[in-house]
């Protein structure tokens, strides 16, 4: 197994550049590993596909402003700092553009253009890490989200007119930098109908960092370093997704990132005994692995040669997956955050 095994050619002009509205009238292609085939529908069509007694399990992550605007102390040089992942309280991993300039001890002021002192937080670089990542201190991170705007994937040019298009209607936990988006699709007309069919649904939390859409470098996949993200899954959750094992009903997963979660906790326990979970995860599934939690996901289509790519293939197949991305891009679907979805059955 080789990297270049989950590459795949896209025309440019199929990379979504802004939502479908509204949410659940994007495509969704349904696929059905048992016999290889799949059906195009629209998104609102999913609830003919689920059944009474089905658990759906939502990630409940909220995208949190992350792109932040500063400026060195003392020369006024001006630095972008994108915030990847919370370390400690103030303490943050993070990317700064232009890197060069900005070394361990460097000192800034981020800002968001107001002369008001009371929006100014300072900073500073107390560490660096692998990727030009480095870690920075912050005098009061509570006033961040006032100071930071979404940040979107390098692979949308089209300014978001409304920031909340790149949530989820059901997040609530602060804590991502990018939006789980297989999520984006449900609207709360949606979410009741489902519900009325007899349909289950749980909530668990991933927060997902921006590694998550960087391809493999590595051409042998198990050489490949998973990046971590932080999760929970609470009592309540690990009791419903027990019960639906043991009386053999479907967990569906809605998104790559439910899917990682829900997986890593039914390794550290059992699926019929699920334990809460609060901790950091970094399971990397590629084809061969065993899944022990879920019988069916859905998710977006994602980017040639990563992880995402790789866990699609590992529940699927990864020949299929290719042929079903092939038909795809025949049928013209858009890919990527703000694109259609697949129902993998």
């Amino acid at each position: 197994m080789k990297t270049s095994d989950f590459d795949y050619s896209l025309p440019p002009e199929l990379i979504a550049q802004t939502p479908i509205e509204p949410r659940d009238h994007s495509r969704l292609m349904v696929v059905n590993r048992r016999d290889r085939s799949w059906q195009h529908r629209r998104f609102f069509e999913i609830v003919d596909y689920l059944q009474a007694g089905d658990v759906l399990v939502f990630n409940d992550s909220r995208v949190i402003p992350a792109r932040l605007s500063g400026q060195k102390t003392g020369s006024g040089g001006k630095l972008e700092i994108l915030l990847l992942q919370r370390l400690s309280p103030n303490v943050w991993q993070t990317l700064v553009r232009p890197a060069r300039r900005v070394k361990v001890g460097t000192r800034m002021e981020i800002t968001a253009g107001s002369a008001n002192d009371d929006l100014k937080v300072t900073a500073e670089v107390t560490g660096s890490g692998e990727g030009g990542t480095r870690v920075i201190t912050f005098s009061d991170e509570k006033k961040l989200p006032q100071l930071g705007q979404i940040a979107l994937p390098p692979y949308i040019h089209t300014p978001l007119a409304d920031p909340e298009r790149y949530q989820t209607v059901y997040a609530r936990t602060n804590g991502s930098v990018a939006a789980p988006t297989a999520g984006l699709h449900f609207t709360p007309e949606l979410i009741g109908k489902i519900r009325n069919k007899g349909i289950r649904g749980c909530f668990v939390t991933l927060h997902v960092g921006l590694d998550t859409f960087q391809p493999v470098r590595e051409e042998n996949p198990l050489e490949h370093r998973i990046h971590q993200e932080y999760g929970m899954l609470s009592p309540e959750t690990a009791s419903e997704l027990s019960q639906a094992k043991a009386e053999w009903r479907r967990v569906i997963c809605v998104g790559t990132t439910s899917v990682r979660l829900v997986e890593a906790v039914a390794q550290a326990s059992s699926p019929l005994s699920l334990k809460p979970f609060t901790g950091w995860v970094n399971l990397f599934i590629i084809p061969g692995y065993q899944f022990r939690m879920v019988d069916a996901m859905i998710t977006n289509f994602h980017l040639p040669r990563t992880t995402l790519m790789m866990l699609v293939s590992a529940f699927a197949g990864r020949e299929f997956i290719l042929q079903a991305y092939e038909e795809a891009i025949t049928q013209k679907y858009r890919f990527y955050s703000f694109g259609d979805a697949m129902l993998v059955l």
